[in-house]
């Protein structure tokens, strides 16, 4: 199976810009199916981790307040090319799913 998170990195100096993009539904549990009439069950993301070689870079934890398919970016220093970068994510029913990439 294909991972969920897509993600590309850019290095200039020693800064490197992380993007990423989460294949996720990010139900809140308050939305109505039109089919049914019946609650959506909540179905979200609850905590991201990003590293680079093994060590956590950035952490941070979502709610229900987050929007389908998310899109996260951020910038680190002291990188180079080559470098591991690692995603992983939890939703609140249990699912992950994880990528390792190197930075290009």
């Amino acid at each position: 199976m294909s991972s969920s998170i897509r993600l590309k990195t850019k290095i200039r100096d020693d800064i490197t810009t992380v993007r990423a993009i989460i294949r996720h539904p990010m139900e809140t549990g308050f939305r109505i199916d039109d089919d049914t009439a019946k609650l959506v069950p909540e179905h979200y993301i609850k905590k991201i981790n990003f590293k680079h070689n093994g060590k956590t870079i950035f952490s941070c934890d979502w709610s229900r307040a987050v929007s389908k398919n998310p899109y996260l970016s951020f910038m680190f220093s002291d990188s180079k090319i080559g470098d591991k970068i690692e995603i992983s994510w939890l939703d609140n029913i249990g699912n992950t799913d994880k990528l390792e990439t190197l930075i290009e």
